[in-house]
């Protein structure tokens, strides 16, 4: 497919960080690889821990990287979904929609992000939710900045919907997972991707009856990044960035929400891929430089 293609010196550069969980320490690596090669962003646009990533590299992009580092090896001390089976029986007894709360999403946020409003940031930073009356995407750029957090994080069934201005709101991964598009939108013309691992692998049909929902839960997670990476425009850069891990979309362990063991491991690995895909790139114009399997029927 035609795509990421090098453009002018001083070309606004955005940092696109998608979903993914606990996965999203890969994305941690990767600005590691980006930082250490003096790639630094214009623009930070976020879904779901993307944009929990991305927002604390919008507060301060100096200190970022150590702050990120440290936040993700002591990840348990604030995971949110650090809740006894009993704890989480009874949330679900009595809100019968979610297993969790999102109060200790909301410490870990304020005891790590300093800013709580968007323009407290250093960069600029936008993040996407899902609107539930209005089934479609909210972007949220200005105004309170952690409820807008706790928005793009509202994973649904394990946490609670989150209630800004009157419309209940969803996980952001539901309605726009990796924002290429939006970041085109707003005239980026460098975009480097940060992503968790699944979209570097193709999509195949399934063989066994759990793969079902698996395959029919990735094809609508992806499609509105394949779309928009199908659509780049001529004069617009893409840098897909690898994970250096395999996380494959039939593998039910990628559900595991609350096991952050490799933590340390998706970062190393994640900083070494990016950092290695990134030695390669020349400022020769006109070349098509994608790190993973991107065609629309391929994800």
């Amino acid at each position: 497919m035609s795509g990421a293609r090098r453009t002018g010196e001083g070309a606004p550069v955005a940092f696109v960080l998608g979903g993914g969980g606990v996965h999203g320490a890969a994305e941690v690596g990767m600005l590691q690889a980006l930082s250490e090669r003096g790639i630094g962003a214009d623009l930070v646009l976020g879904t779901s821990v993307g944009a929990l990533n991305g927002a604390l590299l919008a507060a301060d992009p100096d200190t970022a990287i150590d702050r990120l580092t440290h936040l993700w090896h002591t990840i348990d001390e604030y995971s949110p979904f650090d809740a006894s089976l009993i704890e989480r029986a009874s949330t679900f007894a009595r809100t019968r929609t979610h297993l969790h709360g999102n109060h200790r999403l909301r410490r870990m946020l304020m005891t790590h992000l300093e800013a709580r409003r968007f323009d407290e940031l250093t960069l600029p930073f936008q993040c996407v939710a899902a609107s539930i009356e209005r089934a479609g995407a909210r972007w949220f750029h200005d105004g309170e900045l952690i409820p807008a957090l706790l928005a793009t994080t509202a994973v649904p069934g394990l946490l609670p919907p989150v209630e800004i201005d009157g419309e209940h709101h969803l996980d952001g991964g539901l309605v726009d997972s990796i924002p290429v598009g939006r970041a085109i939108e707003l005239g980026a013309r460098r975009i480097y991707v940060l992503q968790v691992g699944r979209i570097e692998q193709p999509l195949t049909p399934p063989e066994r009856p759990w793969e079902v929902g698996l395959v029919a839960f990735e094809i609508a997670r992806r499609h509105r990044f394949v779309d928009a990476m199908e659509r780049i425009p001529s004069h617009v850069d893409v840098h897909l960035l690898p994970s250096g891990t395999e996380l494959k979309h039939t593998d039910t362990a990628q559900f595991r929400y609350r096991d952050t063991s490799n933590v340390a491991e998706r970062i190393d690995a994640a900083a070494a891929a990016a950092g290695e895909y990134l030695d390669t790139l020349t400022d020769t114009p006109e070349v098509v430089r994608f790190a993973g399997p991107v065609d629309g029927d391929e994800g």
